[in-house]
């Protein structure tokens, strides 16, 4: 039986020339500056979105909760969507790393205007927390893969930079809404001080993120890097997959996008969905009915080799992703219309 693995683009290989790459890699110890793969890798991605710097961490976990470090003190407050990344899955984080408080913008998908942002800054009120950060997701993970319009995101930096207040882009697929969107790295880089993008989602490589941002905010990053516990010896060979990806797997992220948009289309044809959140990227998440538990759809779809998740009782989420070939969306898509409760 086919398996097809659509649980997150987190579970993808890399492929038999990634890693002829990565095994071809010259390394040296990256504590001491000396590991050339992970040097070109930083400069490759601070030139790809026009900042000075950037720095290779195993997660993008910690990509994030290092720039909010480095933008806030503890007490300052964060503004960001209740639906983002850095509130809901970095286990506290924000807290524990960095005693800061949130304020949440709620909206259905995650992406929000520069009103909201401004209605949300706190007071200048000894009783209230000083706001000093705000940050974006894109695409929005739970957001069922929403991408941003262009004129929203410059909204909103145009108003932090009044105040100012930083602005940080949590970009774990930001590779995937530079596709949908045509909206450039650099133009990404003029927008937002600091940027955090994952290579081991659709861009394939087995492990790694970035932080990608100005000199002094990388100096500042790597020392909080080094607290957190991810400085690494010779991690040429895991950047050379990351390096490997950016040259190569960005525009095949179009492939994972039409596979996710045909599944969805067969999705809302079927009796025991409810509704599918509109389909930007790769990240396709649907409702059951009242009477259909999500977890009893997963159980049935992994009965067929479909692996896909119930991040809640009523919703189901599947993500497409490199290792995800035209046969499995097929065998997908049958299975879909196949299926009765």
């Amino acid at each position: 039986m086919l398996t097809v693995d659509l649980r997150s683009d987190t579970v993808t290989r890399p492929g038999r020339e990634m890693l002829e790459f990565m095994f071809s890699a010259k390394v040296g110890d990256m504590v001491l500056g000396e590991d050339p793969m992970v040097n070109e890798l930083e400069e490759y991605a601070a030139r790809l979105f026009g900042k000075e710097g950037a720095i290779f961490c195993p997660s993008g976990t910690m990509t994030n909760q290092i720039a909010i470090n480095i933008h806030t003190r503890p007490g300052d407050d964060i503004i960001c969507s209740k639906l983002a990344h850095i509130y809901l899955y970095e286990g506290g984080g924000i807290g524990f790393n960095s005693g800061a408080n949130v304020t949440l913008i709620d909206t259905p998908d995650g992406i929000f205007s520069a009103d909201e942002v401004r209605r949300a800054v706190q007071p200048d009120d000894p009783h209230k927390p000083r706001t000093s950060l705000v940050s974006l997701e894109n695409s929005v993970n739970r957001g069922g893969g929403a991408v941003w319009p262009l004129e929203a995101m410059e909204e909103i930096s145009r108003f932090t930079r009044s105040l100012p207040l930083a602005l940080h882009l949590d970009g774990a697929r930001l590779f995937n809404a530079i596709v949908a969107t045509g909206i450039t790295p650099l133009q990404f880089g003029s927008m937002f001080d600091t940027i955090s993008v994952c290579l081991s989602k659709g861009l394939g490589a087995p492990v790694g993120s970035l932080l990608i941002g100005n000199r002094e905010h990388m100096e500042r990053g790597v020392r909080v890097r080094k607290v957190l516990g991810g400085t690494m010896r010779q991690a040429g060979y895991i950047a050379a997959g990351g390096l490997f990806a950016l040259e190569n797997n960005i525009d095949r992220l179009r492939d994972d996008h039409l596979h996710a948009a045909a599944i969805a289309d067969a999705l809302s044809g079927v009796s025991w969905v409810q509704d599918v959140m509109k389909v930007s990227t790769n990240i396709i998440i649907f409702n059951t009915p009242d009477d259909i538990p999500a977890t009893s759809i997963t159980a049935r779809l992994r009965d067929k080799g479909i692996l896909a998740n119930a991040p809640t009782v009523k919703s189901i989420r599947m993500v497409t992703h490199i290792d995800i070939t035209p046969e499995m969306v097929s065998y997908t898509i049958d299975t879909i219309r196949g299926l009765s409760l």
